[in-house]
């Protein structure tokens, strides 16, 4: 059974780190550009990040930029976003997803991980 399983969220203060995970049973990552999505509570889902696009680069959304890292350790068939310098309204639920990764965004296609929440708050 093809999954995706994402991990690593929690409570954080402001200015704190997380990693998340996005770890994939029964593919194999490699072949697949990988997303993370955010959705919080009233608000539309936005895209974060991608990576594995066609010519290697990343995206980032421009809430994000230089504080999230997306990386991939293929031989543990796993994804990860390091968040940085966080914010309270970094506050969400987090999901992973396979994607066509665009420079300027994230095209979710096929696979949802089931999502893990991240939650920003002194």
């Amino acid at each position: 059974q093809e999954q995706l399983v994402e991990s690593g969220g929690g409570l954080v203060q402001p200015g704190g780190s997380l990693r998340l995970s996005c770890a994939a049973s029964g593919f194999t990552l490699n072949y697949y550009a990988i997303g993370w999505f955010r959705q919080a509570p009233g608000k539309e889902r936005e895209g974060v990040s991608c990576e594995g696009s066609s010519d290697g680069s990343a995206y980032y959304a421009d809430s994000v930029k230089g504080r999230f890292t997306i990386s991939r350790d293929n031989a543990k068939n796993t994804v990860y976003l390091q968040m940085n310098s966080l914010k309270p309204e970094d506050t969400a639920a987090y999901y992973c997803a396979t994607v066509i990764c665009h420079s300027d965004y994230a095209e979710a296609v096929g696979y949802w991980g089931q999502g893990t929440q991240v939650t920003v708050s002194s």
